[in-house]
């Protein structure tokens, strides 16, 4: 069997003679195509083998390990909460006793009352009914799946740390002792490890929105998870964004792409030779094989125009050397002095990663004046996470990228 790393590295040989003689030899340049697609369907197949690796979502680390309080937290209404914090007459006993075990959770009791995570493993899709929305299948990462909807650092294979309560601090190996050899009765010299460690602290992301009186009232299953999505969408976004490009100044947490420690590649000439040139760069920081690239809209679109001397598009898998590559309006296109840089980054995203502490916080005001006039009530949700990279050598960003 062929090994992915081999093959990759033979496509990008022959892709090279393929280029090299674009203005040359017809017959040279029609034996490199012939190699580089026959390449392509080998890799092909040996990505299949490799495909649940290259799928995993994330390492969740999940909370309580109870799985009839799972279940319990599941079945939490979101509604019914809303609605007896609105001051309207509903049965919301079951929620009203779950609070104790989410504020055990969370270390604190809440500004307004906590929603479990739980409730956001089942993910909604609109139908083509106007107004309607359908439950889908259920996935056991808890906060992550409102992410996955709509993000990218998730599905590069980020891991998520889940049910958290306080500050996480995660030692790392910063250099290891030197080793060398002596001659017998000699004396080995004596070097030591070198560690520091990664903190993740709360930092905390919300929104508000005016839902109406009737909505709230009416208990049906479409309603609630219609409330659910809301909450979710917008935040999960944010958090996908400041997950990619945070500044990490002020209550703001640091992103990838601003991690000093992280190595950063020139752009050089092309797309397909800087991405060669990244991940040059994390072979020789000995990355891992869960490798990726995530880059901006732009950038996929000057790689969609990219085209062989006869004309012929050149796919994806030839510009990022047959990597997986996640494009996001989320990474930013506005960067450099010209601002018209666009992000690029390659990695092992598994070393990447996202602190989730457990639940929403959701304050539901029902005496807001423009709300209160119309008899709507007004809904603040907050979430809290904070992102780390693990080992900044197992990642690299391009600078200066353009994608015109």
């Amino acid at each position: 069997m062929h090994k992915l790393a081999d093959l990759i590295e033979q496509r990008s040989a022959a892709f090279d003679r393929m280029k090299a003689a674009q203005g040359g030899d017809a017959d040279t340049f029609t034996a490199a195509e012939t190699e580089v697609r026959d390449l392509n369907e080998k890799i092909r197949r040996a990505k299949a083998i490799d495909a649940e690796d290259r799928a995993d979502l994330g390492t969740p680390i999940t909370g309580n390990g109870d799985e009839h309080l799972s279940r319990e937290l599941r079945n939490f209404s979101l509604s019914r909460m809303i609605a007896h914090k609105a001051g309207m007459s509903v049965d919301a006993g079951r929620e009203i006793e779950m609070q104790a075990e989410l504020a055990k959770r969370a270390g604190g009791p809440a500004k307004g009352f906590y929603v479990p995570t739980e409730i956001f493993e089942r993910r909604v899709l609109t139908t083509g009914t106007a107004g309607a929305v359908a439950p889908d299948t259920f996935r056991p990462d808890l906060f992550t799946n409102a992410l996955t909807a709509t993000a990218v650092i998730t599905r590069l294979g980020a891991t998520t740390l889940s049910g958290l309560t306080g500050d996480v601090v995660i030692p790392r190996e910063t250099g290891s002792p030197n080793v060398g050899w002596v001659a017998e009765n000699a004396a080995l010299s004596t070097d030591d490890a070198s560690f520091d460690s990664l903190t993740l602290t709360p930092h905390h992301v919300g929104a508000i929105s005016e839902m109406s009186r009737q909505m709230i009232q009416q208990a049906s299953p479409d309603v609630e998870q219609l409330l659910r999505s809301m909450l979710a969408r917008n935040i999960a976004l944010e958090i996908d964004r400041a997950a990619i490009a945070g500044s990490g100044t002020g209550a703001e947490p640091r992103g990838l792409l601003n991690d000093p420690d992280v190595t950063s590649v020139p752009f050089d000439t092309d797309i397909f030779t800087t991405t060669a040139d990244m991940i040059a760069a994390a072979d020789l920081a000995n990355v891992s094989s869960n490798r990726g690239f995530l880059a901006t809209n732009g950038i996929k679109a000057a790689a969609m125009k990219l085209r062989t001397v006869d004309g012929l598009p050149i796919p994806f898998g030839a510009t990022f050397h047959d990597e997986p590559v996640q494009f996001t309006n989320q990474a930013p296109s506005n960067l450099g002095v010209g601002t018209d840089e666009h992000a690029l980054a390659y990695g092992d995203w598994a070393d990447f990663l996202i602190g989730v502490w457990s639940q929403l916080d959701i304050l539901v005001n029902p005496f807001a004046e423009t709300a209160y006039s119309k008899g709507n009530v007004l809904i603040r949700a907050m979430a809290t996470v904070d992102f780390g990279v693990r080992r900044p050598a197992s990642f690299v960003t391009a600078s200066g990228v353009l994608a015109a």
